[in-house]
């Protein structure tokens, strides 16, 4: 019988090797390398900037491959990690077998890995953001005996010539398919190429973003990943980001990640899903209501949310997009399938009976129940959010929900019915604290919060100093209301940071 991770498996290696990637070992990627006639082999890493790096190879014998795939190779810490001085650079980076893929863009056969960092020592380097993650979800699983599994919404916009043939709606993009979306067929073919790179990919759609301006249209559209483990949910939204770009650059358009595109349309977010686990069932709910656990969870995301906006929103004009009435967060709450909050519980299938028969009259028999589906989402950060730090810092405040003697007090008195801004919630949205509204401020927040990620020395202080000094040198405390009314500086700020991270 053949593994269901086998089974129309679209990853390359799967197909051939008969095994799930997680099992992947040197001698198989040897092994696919010698059968497929691989012909270079390209090392991949995400540095300070949140971008993919490449360092490629042009194999010229198996002794090569065995050392390469062996040894990794030398790289240059200081001109990657800003917090790396010159005189002491040299870094090791060592690939992770699992995370082998095809490229699809090269002419020649060539195989994509991703790697981690090492000291001179042959340590994982203390500072780099994936084995920060790496830290906080060890201790997070020794103290809680618990897994967490996370999904990344995907948003972003496709610019280009304008179109007038079948336009779309201004703002009212949701959803909708060609001839209106025309960029569909190029989210389609990332959906494919994301699947083939071992993603795992839950569904692609046009977003509600639309607009045309100065000889451009601007299209927005989301992919959205099936939970995985925290360390391969962030793997995958950089590999999807790469595909996405590169799909731009082949059909001469221009892919943004950008939280805000231009002032008064909806920015690009990067929502992250979470569910908790234990002994492999999904512990999110209790009686059909949100488990105690769970609201435990909740409150530590938003005790620590103010500074969490320090990973996942790291630029400007992330702060242009959490602005209210535009279903992005400003205040610190939380609420069931409600997009005005911070934190949303969305659907979870608990409790709908059996709509496939209801929908479906000659289904004789009821489908057998799955297990739960449901999550939390957090929806403040964007595109330009540093993905491990902020993944690490998602893991850490849930520990701290965990911890904390008032966590289920504290979720409670945050919860909020129905619509955030409803005249009906005026007075509760008067005593809710809000999010920071700079990245000068967010730095502030980090600073007061700072222990509790400094804790069990997850975060390096050192870090968490140059995270600080790199948020308040953007010096953008009161930016917006400097920038109001201004429309070309305004043009000029998002035009800066339209390909961050």
């Amino acid at each position: 019988m053949v593994d269901n991770e086998i089974l129309m498996n679209p990853n390359e290696l799967v197909q051939f090797l008969k095994k799930p990637s997680s099992q992947f070992a040197r001698a198989d990627i040897i092994k696919f390398i010698e059968a497929k006639g691989i012909e270079m082999v390209n090392f991949r890493y995400v540095a300070e900037d949140g971008k993919l790096k490449t360092l490629n190879f042009v194999l010229s014998n198996r002794n090569h491959l065995e050392n390469l795939l062996s040894e990794g190779e030398r790289v240059d810490g200081s001109s990657l990690f800003s917090f790396i001085g010159a005189g002491s650079s040299d870094l090791y980076v060592i690939p992770r077998y699992p995370t082998a893929f095809v490229n699809p863009f090269t002419d020649k056969p060539a195989l994509d890995i991703l790697c981690s960092f090492y000291d001179f020592e042959g340590k994982p380097l203390e500072t780099a953001p994936e084995n920060i993650l790496k830290k906080a979800y060890d201790r997070f699983r020794d103290g809680s005996e618990m897994t967490i599994k996370a999904l990344g919404e995907l948003e972003y916009y496709v610019r280009s010539v304008e179109d007038d043939l079948y336009p779309m709606i201004e703002q009212k993009g949701y959803h909708q398919t060609m001839p209106f979306a025309k960029f569909e067929d190029l989210r389609l073919e990332a959906l494919q190429l994301c699947a083939k790179a071992g993603c795992k990919i839950k569904y692609g759609h046009s977003e509600v973003g639309s607009f045309t301006s100065e000889g451009n249209n601007y299209e927005q559209h989301e992919i959205e990943f099936l939970p995985t483990d925290v360390d391969f949910a962030v793997e995958q939204i950089v590999i999807a980001k790469w595909i996405l770009r590169m799909l731009g650059y082949v059909h001469s358009v221009e892919i943004s990640f950008a939280p805000k595109i231009t002032v008064g349309k909806a920015g690009s977010g990067l929502h992250i899903h979470m569910l908790l686990e234990k002994d492999g069932k999904n512990i999110m709910l209790e009686n059909g209501v949100v488990s105690n656990t769970a609201r435990r969870m909740i409150g530590g995301i938003l005790d620590l949310s103010p500074s969490l906006t320090a990973f996942g929103n790291t630029i400007p004009t992330s702060y242009l997009r959490l602005v209210p009435h535009q279903e992005a967060p400003t205040n610190i709450c939380w609420g069931d399938r409600n997009r005005s909050v911070l934190v949303r519980v969305p659907l979870g299938w608990f409790g709908t009976g059996d709509m496939i028969k209801d929908a479906n009259p000659q289904e004789k028999s009821t489908a057998a129940k799955s297990n739960s589906k449901q999550t939390v989402e957090f929806r403040a950060p964007d595109g330009s959010a540093d993905l491990y730090l902020l993944m690490a810092g998602l893991v850490t405040a849930i520990h701290h929900g965990l911890e904390m003697k008032n966590s289920l007090e504290y979720a409670n008195s945050l919860y909020v019915s129905g619509n955030l801004f409803a005249k009906e919630n005026a007075g509760f949205r008067k005593k809710l604290k809000s999010l920071p509204a700079s990245c000068w401020e967010s730095a502030e927040n980090l600073d007061r919060q700072r222990e509790a990620y400094e804790k069990d020395n997850v975060f390096p202080p050192g870090l968490i100093n140059s995270i600080i000094s790199r948020l308040k040198g953007f010096d953008d405390k009161d930016l917006s209301e400097r920038l109001y009314g201004k429309k070309d500086e305004l043009a000029k700020l998002v035009e800066k940071y339209l390909h961050c991270s």
